[in-house]
């Protein structure tokens, strides 16, 4: 069973910094991309990032370009969001994904496994 739990979330002032982890187990992490959503109050959940199985590969959406980064340690079976200059529109909780299959680009119905999710607060 495929299980990620993410770790890092909080509450930081407009400006600051957060780095999100996520802990993933149940199959060959390496074999399959990851990616990080997120979903602020009233609102639908939108991707945010996502890295290919070897780091080759990420993708951003436009709104985090050039603040985060997303990284993944294979042999630690971990993916990472750095976040720098946050944002009030940055507050959402934040969730860790990886599809079912392991081809890149993942289609964003694609993926099936989720974390539960860590909320991140920025304050203005």
């Amino acid at each position: 069973q495929v299980q990620l739990v993410e770790s890092g979330g909080g509450l930081v002032q407009a400006g600051g910094s957060l780095r999100l982890s996520c802990a993933a187990s149940g199959r060959t992490f390496s074999r399959y991309p990851m990616a990080w959503f997120r979903q602020a109050p009233g609102k639908e959940r939108e991707f945010v990032a996502a890295i290919s199985r070897r780091a080759i590969y990420t993708s951003y959406a436009d709104a985090v370009k050039g603040r985060f980064t997303i990284s993944r340690d294979n042999a630690k079976s971990t993916v990472y969001l750095q976040m720098i200059s946050l944002k009030p529109e940055d507050t959402a909780v934040y969730y860790c994904a990886s599809p079912d299959g392991s081809n890149w680009p993942p289609p964003l119905s694609g993926y099936e496994y989720w974390g539960q999710g860590i909320q991140v607060t920025v304050s203005s």
